[in-house]
């Protein structure tokens, strides 16, 4: 979504030329309407100055990431592909027997948890932290238990994607720009939509008139419309992870005894990073719970003297199994001889069925369960948030339908800036911006938009402040500024 390919750009570079079917147009917008047309068309472009460079960035990271479980194992065959043995039947090695390999190949290093296969000829992938205090995935053939090597998650093609989508790989700073850009995008998605209806009779003229340009334009337009919706969805339910925005919700949720995650209160065994990250307990912002009534789950360690069967991770996923837990499960192994198994339930396509189930290490008794229906109303309608956000809700219609957003969005990206070099003036100083703006006074309800969208996301609220003291103090009072951007005196 950026700058519209309008007539309007030639009507202020004063061209002597005859008038033209583009120049009609031009003049039909001037009417009563072609003011707001001309101002929300000027934020449009502005917004997508400093949008479209993160908007391509984040949908690009977003494709790759979406499409993880098919780029991954094409990448690294090796590793997370295995041949399954012609028998049908034929029984994989035991998790404890794959374990033992792993503690074999890696003396020095803690194996944290485990993940069963995805399919028969998947690896099962062990999470380990090296004595340095890295975390790599190892990666076990589950039919020899054979360890056929490791990765660093966030070295592998979707890690350096996440990576870069969650803070340009740069910390909080990077977390902030993007939250800045993401609020900028709100603004680009409404004047799209204020332009696409404000503009529809001259898209319709040029294109009967078949005037150059029209085709991309009208492509540009339509798709903006339909991804537009697509658009908010994502930054909305992207914005609890951002580090300005979500952290302060998050706090206020908090004070309230309430929380935006749905993180268990208090277990002492959690999954290390995997290639998966859409493990209830796997989000990148450590946040506190805000009820903190529940017991932390231990283990019963005044049994581990006694004659009692010794609790491992097959044991940990035969009692999740019982429990009512899906298949591939994810195990975190105890961290002290206080910790617990958690076996956490596979529930890629439904949050709602979100569970883990703590298994004491001794005894193999469920010390514990937490699950979706545990969360906080918050942490439910977050937790929902995320799975649309990551294109896994519904399954392949959510999947197939981020698929097309993704690709949507990155045709905006470039589409915009096309059109914009297509349609600048050459040769006046000027950057091609549309001439216009809003008398505040007849559009009070646009002043009071933007006050709620400030209120409600502080730095766009702080960013806009800052605009408008540049356009007041700088841009309007030197002349090189103001034909540079446009701004009438």
């Amino acid at each position: 979504m950026s700058v519209t390919d309008d007539p309007l750009a030639r009507s202020d570079q004063h061209d002597p030329q005859p008038p033209t079917a583009d120049s009609r147009a031009g003049s039909a917008e001037r009417r009563p309407g072609g003011g707001w047309f001309r101002a929300f068309w000027r934020w449009h472009f502005y917004a997508s100055f400093l949008v479209i460079p993160f908007l391509l960035m984040l949908s690009v990271t977003g494709l790759i990431y979406l499409l993880r479980f098919q780029i991954e194992p094409g990448l690294h065959q090796n590793l997370m592909m295995v041949k399954a043995p012609a028998p049908a039947g034929e029984v994989a090695e035991s998790y404890a027997a794959q374990q033992r390999a792993v503690d074999a190949a890696y003396p020095q290093a803690v194996v944290s948890s485990m993940t069963e296969p995805r399919e028969p000829d998947r690896s099962t992938v062990f999470s380990i932290t090296t004595a340095d205090g890295s975390v790599r995935d190892v990666f076990v053939d589950p039919w020899t238990a054979r360890v056929l090597g490791d990765l660093n998650p966030d070295t592998t093609l979707s890690g350096a994607a996440i990576r870069l989508h969650g803070d340009l790989m740069v910390g909080p700073w990077g977390d902030y720009l993007i939250e800045l850009a993401a609020c900028w995008a709100v603004v680009m998605a409404i004047t799209g939509y204020l332009i696409f209806v404000t503009g529809r009779k001259a898209r319709r003229r040029r294109r009967v008139a078949k005037a150059k340009g029209a085709p991309l334009r009208n492509r540009h337009a339509w798709t903006g419309a339909v991804a537009g919706l697509g658009l908010l969805l994502i930054l909305v339910t992207g914005l609890p992870w951002t580090g300005f925005w979500g952290e302060q919700v998050q706090k206020l949720a908090t004070d309230r005894g309430t929380s935006l995650w749905g993180e268990d209160p208090g277990a002492l065994s959690d999954p290390a990073s995997t290639l998966d990250e859409s493990l209830p307990h796997s989000h990148k912002v450590n946040v506190p719970w805000g009820l903190g009534k529940s017991e932390v789950p231990t283990s019963d360690t005044a049994a581990a003297g006694k004659k009692v069967s010794v609790a491992n991770i097959d044991t940990a996923i035969a009692v999740g199994a019982k429990a009512g837990l899906k298949h591939p499960m994810t195990v975190a192994l105890p961290e002290d001889n206080q910790g617990v198994f958690s076996a956490i339930g596979y529930a890629f396509t439904d949050p709602g069925r979100e569970k883990t189930v703590h298994v004491d290490q001794y005894g193999g008794r469920v010390v514990s369960t937490y699950g979706y229906d545990d969360y906080p109303v918050l942490a439910k309608v977050v937790s929902q948030g995320i799975a649309l956000h990551e294109g896994r809700r519904f399954g392949g219609v959510t999947f197939w339908a981020a698929l097309a957003f993704c690709l949507a969005v990155i045709f905006l990206c470039v589409s915009g800036p096309i059109m914009w070099w297509k349609r600048r003036p050459r040769g006046t100083g000027e950057v091609g911006a549309p001439r216009g703006k809003l008398k505040i006074k007849s559009t009070w309800w646009v002043a009071l938009l933007l006050v709620a969208l400030g209120i409600f996301l502080p730095l766009f609220g702080l960013s806009l402040v800052i605009v408008l003291v540049l356009d007041q103090l700088l841009l309007r009072r030197v002349e090189l500024f103001r034909r540079w951007f446009a701004v009438s005196a």
